[in-house]
């Protein structure tokens, strides 16, 4: 053969797979016809950590291609863990024993998809996989723990392509540990054993209601007085005695759900189901449904608390989003099933005004005091004054992006790089416009009526979105009080104007002083903070409890002194390190002339840098400015 028509023949064979690849059918606005899909999972094997999954799916002779989901709504980025799926099989009928194995095929330009073909005379599959979760922390998020699991429905599913997402039918069984307890937005149907039958929902529902079930688990109501719709906290944890709440901390999470209500005025489910999880074993959380939310924290959110610090926003957060982000969606979030890529430029919408309305709900219940609330506020402010160099060179607007750059990977050096900043960087945004709101109207309005006039419509609904556009948003903002409302936003979305205008709009300023304020204090002695260092507005460092640098403030004294990111620091002035070694070689800079010298360690090297700096112990503050109206009060106290 010549070398040509080698070539030639080459070509033909490598391009075969592709011209004989079948196409993924687009979704369509019809119902699966072949009827409803059974899904059973066994969630038992807590020791090798695997979801055994098997789908009993009615169908039609001919091609099938079903769908691994791809996009994961609340993570706004294409990264359901399709690497943890393992074992996967098909065949015809309900019975290995009695079934023909089909063969199956992976879509070659979306993974993600896979390609089989029906026989004649069959109208029914089933499909088998295991869910492999990961064993240790170093793969992701640990869902399987000796004493309680997490089950992403959204990641243990497959279905048919061709067909939107609410038109597929689902009628899902899981069987849990014995004795366990499960909460779940999902109804139950029935039971055999340890074997739950819930009732029959749409695929986007079944994907929408993840589970979190237990051995030693509490089932707190949350249900305001007078409500027919109820609201639970469904509690597990890593041993008994982590669910004892006392009776003030039940009322505080009562108050809030109370608080959300008279806020949005609306309530977009038939029933709220927050999923909670106190462990140091299962890996924390934090992802939004409209019936649920998935929350996870250390072990001592109850028997830790401290009634000066309060509790963490993450409820009220995830609570905020059934209204904002689940039911009322920016237009180019919503996709007809979860394998059509979704857009994310309204996220300081979606997230951003989530980030405000949480920690505005977390001071309005008591869930964290009035003045850990306002220091809580001086934390986020001083990011955006003084510890965000990547302003210079990437708006917020362009952050509604970093999901789908980095799947939420963490960064080397995040004050310039930036990260998902639409969260805070909107809450900046979303206070700005409040303060704006009062003192345009005298204080007679706020953003309050923009969230009941936005997300207070359609009480009772839930089950199909009410999508957004930023001229919806405008719109809204201008029935509540005239303003240029598009050039607002957009001035401070694309890098135009400061974003910390709403602090001294609100009548209070930030100063720096040389103790952390009180609710700083509180965050560093517990939980993920405890053990940390933060150098941030002096020598730009942030220091984790094994003193490695977690970040360097770019252009900072210790950055421009040749520290990294990732850098050990062993010594401070040839003494051994620790948090207050370093506060004190600060504090002696500040009135003598010699740099302060750190002994750092990078890989297997170790050297001596100088920092000359000389400016002393910083720490961000809100202080009152005299004169100006008080508008930070009233947006953080209760309503009645």
């Amino acid at each position: 053969m010549t070398p040509s028509r080698l070539a030639c023949a080459l070509f033909a064979a490598l391009s075969l797979p592709f011209a004989a690849q079948a196409e993924i059918p687009a979704p369509q606005d019809v119902p699966y016809a072949p009827g409803t899909i059974r899904i059973e999972i066994d969630a038992t094997n807590l020791s090798q950590r695997i979801f055994r999954v098997k789908e009993t799916i009615p169908v039609a002779p001919g091609e099938l291609t079903l769908l691994y989901p791809k996009w994961v709504p609340g993570g706004h980025t294409p990264r359901n863990p399709i690497d943890k799926i393992a074992g996967i099989r098909f065949y015809t009928g309900t019975s290995k024993a009695g079934g023909q194995k089909l063969e199956w095929k992976r879509d070659t330009l979306d993974v993600n998809a896979f390609h089989l073909v029906v026989p004649q005379g069959v109208n029914e599959i089933t499909a088998e996989f295991d869910y492999l979760t990961p064993t240790d922390s170093s793969q992701g998020g640990v869902a399987m723990a000796p004493n309680m699991l997490n089950l992403k429905t959204i990641a243990a599913v497959l279905y048919p392509a061709g067909h939107y997402g609410s038109r597929i039918m689902f009628d899902p069984r899981i069987t849990y540990p014995a004795g366990w307890t499960a909460f779940t937005a999902m109804h139950e149907q029935g039971r055999n054993g340890d074997t739950v039958d819930y009732q029959d929902v749409s695929f986007d529902t079944y994907v929408d209601s993840p589970i979190f079930a237990g051995r030693y688990a509490k089932q707190i109501d949350l249900t305001p007085a007078g409500s027919k719709v109820p609201v639970k906290l469904g509690v597990v944890a890593d041993a008994p005695k982590y669910l004892e709440a006392k009776p003030e901390q039940i009322k505080i999470h009562k108050t809030m759900v109370e608080q959300a209500l008279k806020l949005y005025g609306a309530q977009h489910y038939d029933h709220y189901q927050f999923l909670f999880s106190l462990s140091d074993q299962m890996s924390g959380n934090g992802l939004e449904h409209q019936r649920s939310s998935e929350n996870g924290v250390g072990t001592d959110y109850f028997t830790g608390w401290n009634e000066k610090a309060g509790f963490s926003d993450l409820l009220a957060h995830e609570y905020t989003h059934s209204w904002n982000g689940k039911y009322r969606r920016g237009k180019d979030l919503w996709t007809p099933n979860l394998n059509v890529p979704m857009q994310d430029s309204l996220l300081w919408v979606y997230e951003g005004q989530t980030q405000y309305w949480g920690n505005v709900l977390a001071a309005r219940s008591g869930m964290r005091p009035l003045d850990a609330s306002r220091d809580a506020l001086a934390l986020v402010a001083a990011t955006y004054a003084d510890n965000r160099p990547g302003l210079t060179w990437r708006n917020v607007q362009d952050t509604t992006n970093d999901p789908i750059i980095a799947s939420r990977a963490p960064r080397a050096y995040r004050n310039y790089q930036m990260s998902e900043d639409y969260y805070s960087a909107g809450q900046m945004i979303w206070l700005e416009a409040d303060a704006l709101i009062r003192a345009k109207t005298g204080g007679k309005k706020s953003l309050d009526d923009f969230a009941k006039a936005f997300f207070g419509v359609d009480d009772g609904k839930w089950e199909s979105p009410n999508t957004y556009t930023f001229e919806d948003v405008v719109a809204t903002l201008n029935g509540v009080v005239a303003n240029d409302w598009a050039i607002f936003l957009r001035d401070r979305l694309d890098g135009k104007t400061g974003l910390t205008g709403g602090v001294e709009a609100s009548g209070w300023k930030l100063v720096y002083k040389d103790e952390p304020n009180a609710y700083a204090k509180a965050q560093s002695k517990g939980g993920r903070g405890a053990g940390t260092a933060d150098f941030v507005y002096s020598l730009g460092l942030s220091i984790g409890k094994d003193g490695k640098v977690s970040d360097v403030r770019w252009d900072s004294p210790a950055f421009n002194a040749g520290i990294g990111s990732g850098t050990q620091i062993v010594a401070v002035d040839d003494v051994e390190y620790d948090k207050e070694a370093l506060e004190e070689a600060v504090k002696a800079a500040k009135t003598g002339k010699q740099p302060i010298v750190l002994m750092v360690k990078e890989f297997d090297r170790y050297r001596r840098i100088p920092i000359d700096y000389h400016g002393g112990l910083r720490y961000p503050h809100l202080e009152r400015i005299e004169g100006k109206p008080d508008y930070l009060t009233p947006i953080f106290t209760a309503r009645k």
